[in-house]
């Protein structure tokens, strides 16, 4: 069946996809699993519920919550009733929310729990367009998500629904997207239907899906990368999962035994630290055979390019090795996306290596999502690279800087009242404007180089691209994250947020007394680690590249404390001005 509109797949429910977990999530610490019929009446029921609320066309529906089949429920409801969805990332600033809500003219909002009320109880009196505000989680005094369902239930009327959904055109607006950004105030990035269907359309295929299959969700569903992913597991009658929290993934991986996940390369990275920091704790024969495993891991090559020799190697250590690596993320898993940011090549490696495939991609929000994509299938995964360009979607790089430009059925229709911006990314031909530097590999993968903005020069003349180096940085198990400095100065250095989660377990191996985070963030084996790690990096550097010093320092960067945006990319001009003082303290040493 051939879809047009996203709230088509719905219809895929009714005759091809009939199952009993197409949505689940977590409830009193039990599995509450939503079936074909369930999908399809609950999203009904939302749709009969805001137009009896009096919610049309012309209004702005807000989500604000975690993963939950509500969610889904939410969204598909308000596609169906042809109102335009605003996702909000739970921890959202109380700047920022008023920002949106205002700037969208919400009327109403769903939320999943008392923590997002406190902030519109905040805010009330500065938001003058919301009208209605109903919770998932039952909270006093508001109308519940369960009274809202049974007011669709009670006020249901076929027959106009159906009109509506029969006017909704695949160009018409399907959601508005805040994208939190690095920088500045956030743009309202507006999708299409068209947008977001031609994009899963587009990349049907380059996983070999089956409708028995499981995924396990945990990235924001606000956000434009889970939701397309989770749009293409619906299309394929994959039965979703959402993990009741980052810190559950690992018990939740071995619950529900997925076939595929989607993740950031930062998850991936703890995934490998894991795995190292096991390994080295090993002991006699099984140390050897476990660095054995890992050179084995680090000279592979896909399609079978490594010759017959390798082959018998690999077996046996796949054998012994890998397919433990393989038990604990739930044993059936089959692939995972990541996206995002930047995967360092040598974990990409190591994990196809291990049968658990790594298809990197890039793509933005103005994109809805995907650009570019590894897949399955001979000579279609570049190490290194984001894949290639997916059909219906042409990419040329710039000559003047290299930067990549895109144009597309999934490019955006442009930002939410804001020509100027939009003027700024999409030119009058049609192209836009990442902001992304890159290359293709073999005149077909896409490689990404850097962003155009975080390229820095120093005071001798020689531009850094610091994408490359931080990941460099990040190889370490006691390093969570980076960022490399040095913009006007004589050199490069870099900030970095020791892993203090892997730092402490090594204290506890070797009978370190553990104290606070500020004291262990100055202890000389930490230091002794990370120096050690700098000076192997900066041998594959060129001069003008390579890192004099360091500041270690003793607050973790986060989302929530505003470092991080919700994709977990840095924020670099807010963790420039928070470690100010770190940062003149390495420059104002003479070398």
């Amino acid at each position: 069946m051939s879809i047009t509109r996203v709230f088509d797949i719905l219809d895929l429910y009714k005759t091809q996809f009939i199952k009993d977990d197409v949505l689940c999530g977590k409830e009193n610490k039990q599995w509450k699993k939503y079936s074909s019929g369930d999908v399809i009446n609950n999203c009904d029921y939302v749709s009969h519920g805001l137009i009896a609320m009096g919610i049309t066309h012309k209004d702005k529906v807000a989500i604000i919550s975690n993963n939950r089949p509500e969610w889904n429920f939410c969204d598909f409801g308000c596609q169906q009733a042809n109102v335009v969805t605003v996702p909000i990332f739970p921890t959202i600033s109380n700047h920022d929310l008023q920002f949106i809500l205002n700037h969208a003219e919400v009327k109403m909002v769903f939320i999943s729990d008392k923590s997002i009320l406190a902030k519109l109880t905040q805010l009330e009196k500065e938001l003058p367009h919301l009208k209605h505000v109903i919770s998932f989680n039952p909270i006093e005094g508001i109308m519940s998500f369960t009274d809202f369902i049974e007011l669709g239930k009670k006020n249901g009327n076929e027959e106009k629904l159906n009109n509506i959904k029969n006017s909704i055109l695949p160009n018409d607006l399907l959601t508005i997207l805040y994208t939190s950004g690095t920088t500045g105030t956030p743009k309202g990035v507006m999708i299409t239907h068209n947008n977001l269907v031609s994009n899963v359309l587009a990349c049907d295929g380059f996983v070999p899906f089956a409708s028995w299959w499981k995924a396990l969700s945990f990235l924001p569903l606000n956000h434009v990368y889970e939701r397309m992913i989770s749009t293409l597991y619906l299309y394929n009658g994959v039965s979703i999962y959402y993990a009741e929290g980052l810190e559950t993934i690992g018990d939740n991986l071995k619950e529900i035994q997925p076939q595929i996940f989607v993740s950031v390369p930062r998850l991936i990275e703890r995934v490998y630290e894991k795995i190292t920091a096991t390994g080295q704790k090993l002991t006699g024969f099984k140390r050897i055979i476990f660095d054995w495993s890992m050179r084995i891991a680090n000279k592979y090559e896909p399609d079978n390019r490594n010759g017959f020799l390798y082959a018998i190697q690999h077996k046996l250590a796949d054998k012994l090795v890998y397919s433990k690596w393989r038990d604990a993320v739930g044993g059936k898993l089959v692939c995972i996306a990541s996206g995002g940011a930047a995967l360092n090549p040598k974990l990409e490696r190591i994990f196809l290596c291990a049968k658990i495939t790594c298809l990197q991609g890039y793509g933005l929000t103005e994109t809805c999502v995907v650009v570019s994509v590894n897949k399955f299938g001979k000579d279609n995964i570049r190490i290194g690279t984001v894949g290639p360009v997916i059909n219906g979607v042409d990419v040329k790089i710039a000559e003047e800087d290299s930067e990549i430009l895109v144009k597309g059925p999934n490019v955006m229709l442009g930002y939410y009242r804001n020509p100027e911006a939009t003027a700024e990314v999409i030119d009058k031909q049609g192209w836009f404007h990442t902001g992304d530097v890159g290359t293709f590999v073999d005149k077909r993968f896409l490689k990404i180089t850097d962003r155009k903005k975080e390229i820095f020069k120093t005071s001798s003349g020689k531009y850094i691209a610091p994408l490359m180096i931080e990941n460099m940085i990040k190889e370490s198990r006691f390093v969570e994250q980076s960022m490399v400095v040095g913009e006007n100065q004589k050199f490069a250095s870099a900030i970095i947020v020791p892993s203090f989660i892997n730092f402490k377990e090594y204290c506890k191996d070797n009978n370190i007394n553990w104290t606070t985070n500020t004291e262990m963030a100055k202890h000389e084996d930490l230091k002794k680690f990370i120096d050690e790690h700098i000076r192997s990096i900066n041998k594959s550097l060129a001069p003008f590249e390579q890192l004099k010093r360091v500041a270690i320092l003793d607050k973790e960067w986060s989302i929530e404390s505003g470092e991080l945006t919700p994709k977990m990319s840095l924020k670099r001009k807010i963790i420039k001005e928070k470690n100010m003082g770190a940062i003149h303290k390495i420059f104002a040493v003479e070398d």
